[in-house]
Order: C-alpha cells, then structure tokens, then sequence
C-alpha cells in the first residue's frame, strides 16, 4: 500500500488543476512504473514483464498497425459511454462494437463474502477481494429491514457501513487497452474518483461516487428480531457512474488486437482487474437509447379527451438511429430478458432486476433495478407529491394491469401507472412461479382510464426505461402531453429547484436516473408502495442529498431547494425523517421511535402531524 500512499501524495501537490494532460501523464508513468515492479502478475497468456517495459512506445505502435487494419470503420463514431463492472476479482465480460470510441461512464466493483455469525462486515477485512485496502474506522450509518418477508416467512436486515480507510482515500482508476499478451493496444485512460467524504469538486471525474459496505442478514424471526440468525452476507461496494464532460474526453479505442481492458485501482496497484472484450464488427442494431409514445385512441375534434375516456397508448423502444428494438405490438416475455440464465434480449432491452439483484435507494445500485414502466398524471397544475399507499394487493389484481395511484377526491391529483410487463405478471411470476406468469405475452400498448370527474387541463404520459447493448448501460425517458377537458394548456407548478446548480456538466437530470429532466413527470412513479415506503420523490430527495457528501449546500439550509417556506411546512414523520435522524424524545414518547430510516415510521408516516408545529426550520434560509 505504499505506492498508493506515493500516488496520492504526490497527486496533492500538483498545479490548481490536478488532472491537466501532464498531470495524467505523469500518473499513468508512475503507475507503469508500478507495474514493472510488480512483475508477473500483470501480465496475461505467458507475457513477461519487459514487454510491458515501455508501455507507451508498444501501445503508440500497436495503435498505428492496428489503425490501418480499421480504415474505413466507424472509428469517426461520437464516444459512448462504456459501463465496467468486476464481481469477486471476475471482470463481467464485454461485447463491443469493433473500431468504436469510448469513454469510462459507470464502474461497479464488488466484492462478497458468506458468514454465519453476526460479525457486520469485519470478514470482507479477513477474506475478501477488498480484504488489504484498508478498513479502519468503519462504522455502522445506517439500517432498514426489508419489507416484505422472504419465501420461507423470515426477514431481510440490510446494514449499511460507511468510513473505512478506504472509503475515505483519495482514489484513481486506470483503464488499459490491453492485446491477448497483456500489452496495451492504446493509450490508457486515468480517472479520479476523489474519496467518498469529499464534496463535489473540478477533480471529479464522476457525478455519482458511492463507496460503501453491507451486511445482509436474511434469516430474521420479524422485522424487529434477528436473534438466532446463521445467514449472513458481507459486500463491499463501489459504484461510478455519470461521467463528467470533461472526463468524457477521455478516449479508448478497442483496435483489431483488443481483447481485454486491465482495470487498475490505485488502492491495489499490484492487483488490476482483467475485463475481457470481444469485439462485434457488424452488430444488428446501434449505439443509443430512445422512446416514443403515441395515442391510439384519437381525441375529439377539438384535440381533447373527454373526463371518463379510455385512452390506449403505444410505446416503441428505439436505438440511437430510430431502429425499433422490438416487433409493433410487442415487447420480449419476462423470462426471455431478466432471470439468471436468460438468453437475455439482443437489442438490449431491460427489466426489472431487483429480484436476483437487490437494490436499495442510495445505498446499493438503483441504476441495476432497471425497472420499465409508464404513467399518467394530471392536471399539471395540480400535480403534487402522493401520499396514498399502494399495497401489494393491487400488484398481484389479475383484473387489472394498471394501478390507480391517485384520486382527486384524495390526493388533489389523478395519477395511474403500469409496469412492463403488467406488475400482476411480474411481481406474480416471483410469488407464483409455477403459474408461467414470467413467460406471458408482454404487449406494447396499454390504456389509462382518465376519472368522470378529471379536472381540466394538461395530463402527463410518461415512460421510462433502460437498455444495456455491447457494452453501454443507458436509460431513457420521455413525456407526452394530452389535453383533458380543455384545449388551454396547464402547467405544473414546482416547489424546489433549481436543481442545475449542482445537476449540470455531465450530471444533468437528462442524463442521471432515468435521464428525466421533467421534474413534474415524477410523482405517480415515485407513489409509497406497501412494501417500500420510500418511494415517494420528497422521501428519496432528502435521503439521498443528506447523507451524500457530494452535496454541496448546508442540510437545514431548505431555501437551497425549497422556492417557498411554506412548502417546508408540511410536517410528517416521512417529510422529516428522511432527512433527520432521530427527533426529540417528547417526540418519541408522542410519535413513537424512529423505525424507519427512510420515513421514520411504518404506514402513519405520510399523515400530517400537525398544523400548528414547525413553521420555521432552524438555519432555513428563508
């Protein structure tokens, strides 16, 4: 670990601007010079240490050779952004487009271990892929019990661990074009990751930077019990996603020869990750991710539907040159894309995931969830964050694929989703897997009923989903309006904003998430759900921004946000405690403790507390 220390210590004492062209050069001289001494383990297929002796000098004349033999291919092609990720040591094999360009935009490393006692995550320190990076003054941030019970009646704990030496370290990523022999077929790319504790800055080469360890306990007697428990799991995590635009100028070009990428952490110098790469020369579709949506059902000659209608829909799946993804009128079965062992879809297409891969708001990997669904909400200048609980019930209804999410009588609002495929097949296929729910048809289209008494004025149509093809892991959205009622347009009015002061250079709402910049096409999606509480946007907003360093304004600073006070006065256990960590006891002896650390409680959470408590917030701004 001493030539990690080297690397970042003199990483430190460069010009203002860390990364400059010489700055780079210089690491990835020091960090070849790390390889030769390490000698033969970073070489591959019998290589031996001297062909790796002048890195530069081979890769600049492998690329010339290699250049030749690519003339006339897609070389021109704008970068794409190429998503890495290595499990336990393995490096998750990548198909490519041959002679493309690309930049690094996500990385996902993990690392695991089995346990039956309750150690928390000191087996990963003793005999993991992560076990010699440093892991002093680890400690426990936060915990959440997963809601609903496993296949055998007990309960998932989910322990989250933050502040480990090697979270908290100044970190850089290599990534190497290498041939069969282990010697580079173009000049690396070195990327900064900064440390997990450290605010935002111009060093940054990732929007999203998340260094974590879990335990997972999954024999729990309740959702309060985890005595007796023998089934543990221990992971390290780190995810890397968002490339800034700057970072983004950093190229690799896969030449005729690449047939790998060697991943080198500057924590494990003498340990890099092997990824191997075929290259496809002729793949059937392209780079890119797009989504169109269409009405079947036409309006009334005066462009309008009318309150009581039922209004099909049409989405088509499309890759960056508008081929479609799919047959008109359907979508692959659930069993074709998602389970372990699927043959997956050739076109890329994704869905939910989070059964074989669990995820967790900010903590473990949403961008893998991958989930695929459509909504409606309306009217715009109504539109406002639901509160209304959505039970698994209404997921497993045969009788109906779309879930009502929001009434006006209820909410102030009318909002309806559906997911792909219906949730009564996907969510039913995990419950009943002997009933071939997974293997149904899955359809492109699907029809909102809007109320009889729907409020005139614009509706949102919504779809979002996410694609993963030869190499790029790509989320898509988009947004149509209908008019209700009315021909004059509405819109909605938002409470927060603006979200660009940090969301920009790379880090766009375009871009992260599921690449939607349309704020107020969020709230049916993001509804409670019975089973996960946290959903709704507010919840998930003020989870992720106070306990992510990247933020840069201080926490009881609501104005950061917030555009008015009086939309901070609204006062539930869900609005508060998804920020805070605990209240005062005369709280607790009032409202019960804090069980929750997403939304404090359990179903009562999103009920106002009261009308008369927390007019002001402490440091507010306002």
């Amino acid at each position: 670990m001493g030539g990690a220390d080297t690397i970042q210590q003199r990483s430190t004492r460069t010009s203002p601007r860390l990364f400059t062209a010489a700055g780079r050069a210089s690491l990835l001289a020091t960090l070849a010079s790390l390889t030769v001494a390490c000698g033969g383990p970073e070489t591959l297929d019998g290589a031996s240490s001297t062909d790796l002796a002048q890195p530069e000098l081979v890769a600049q004349d492998q690329a010339l050779s290699d250049n030749a033999s690519l003339k006339g291919g897609n070389s021109a092609s704008a970068p794409v952004g190429l998503a890495l990720e290595v499990d336990n040591g393995e490096g998750v094999p990548l198909k490519v487009k041959a002679g493309q360009s690309f930049f690094v935009n996500q990385i996902d490393l993990r690392a695991s271990i089995f346990a039956t006692k309750d150690e928390g995550v000191d087996g990963l320190r003793q005999n993991s892929d992560f076990l010699a990076i440093g892991w002093g003054g680890v400690r426990l941030a936060d915990q959440e019990f997963v809601g609903l019970s496993n296949p055998d009646g007990t309960f998932t704990r989910r322990r989250f661990y933050r502040d480990a030496a090697w979270m908290k370290a100044t970190s850089l990523f290599t990534v190497e074009p290498v041939d069969a022999h282990g010697r580079l077929t173009g000049a690396p790319v070195l990327l900064n990751i900064g440390s997990d504790d450290t605010r935002r800055t111009e060093r940054d080469d990732f929007f999203i930077r998340r260094m974590r360890a879990i335990q997972w306990t999954r024999d729990c007697r309740s959702l309060t019990d985890c005595s007796g428990a023998q089934a543990y799991e221990e992971e390290a995590l780190v995810e890397l996603r968002n490339a800034y635009d700057h970072a983004k100028k950093q190229t690799l070009t896969f030449t005729s020869r690449t047939v790998g990428l060697r991943l080198r952490w500057s924590l494990r110098p003498f340990a890099p990750y092997y990824i191997p790469v075929t290259q496809v020369s002729k793949p059937e579709y392209a780079y890119g991710f797009g989504i169109d949506i269409k009405p079947l059902t036409a309006p009334r000659k005066d462009g309008t539907y009318a309150p009581g209608s039922d209004v099909t829909f049409q989405m088509t799946l499309k890759d960056g040159k508008g081929k479609r993804l799919h047959p008109a009128g359907s979508l692959p079965t659930y069993n074709e894309v998602a389970p372990p062992g699927a043959p997956g879809n050739p076109a890329g297409i994704q869905y939910y995931q989070a059964f074989f891969n669990p995820t967790t708001t900010y903590y473990r990997r949403k961008h893998q969830e991958r989930m695929m669904m459509t909504q409606l909400i309306g009217p715009a200048q109504d539109i406002q964050p639901i509160r209304s609980i959505v039970d698994l019930e209404a997921f497993l209804d045969d009788s109906q694929d779309v879930q009502t999410i929001a009434t006006p009588e209820r909410d102030g609002v009318y909002a309806q989703f559906m997911t792909f495929p219906p949730s009564n097949k996907l969510f039913g296929g995990a419950f009943f897997p002997n009933e071939g729910r997974w293997d149904a048809p899955v359809s492109d289209t699907w029809t909102y009923r809007l109320p009889a008494n729907a409020k005139p004025g614009t509706y949102l149509v919504t779809a979002k989903a996410r694609r993963v093809y030869l190499g790029e892991d790509r989320p898509a959205s988009r947004t149509i309006e209908i008019q209700v009622g009315t021909q004059t347009h509405t819109e909605a009015v938002l409470t927060t904003g603006p979200c660009n002061t940090c969301h920009s250079k790379g880090g766009e709402l375009s871009e992260v998430l599921h690449a939607n910049d349309n704020r107020a096409a969020c709230a049916s999606c993001h509804a409670p759900l019975g089973f996960e509480l946290e959903g709704p946007i507010f919840v998930r907003t003020h989870f992720i921004h106070s306990r992510s360093n990247r933020f840069d304004a201080p926490l009881e600073k609501c104005s950061s946000c917030h555009l008015k006070q009086e939309t901070t006065q609204r006062t539930s256990k869900a609005a508060c405690l998804s920020c805070h960590k605990s209240y005062p006891e005369s709280h607790v002896a009032k409202f019960g403790p804090v069980e929750s650390m997403y939304v404090g409680g359990g179903r009562e959470s999103f009920q106002q507390c009261t009308g008369s408590c927390h007019k002001t917030h402490p440091g507010a701004g306002f």
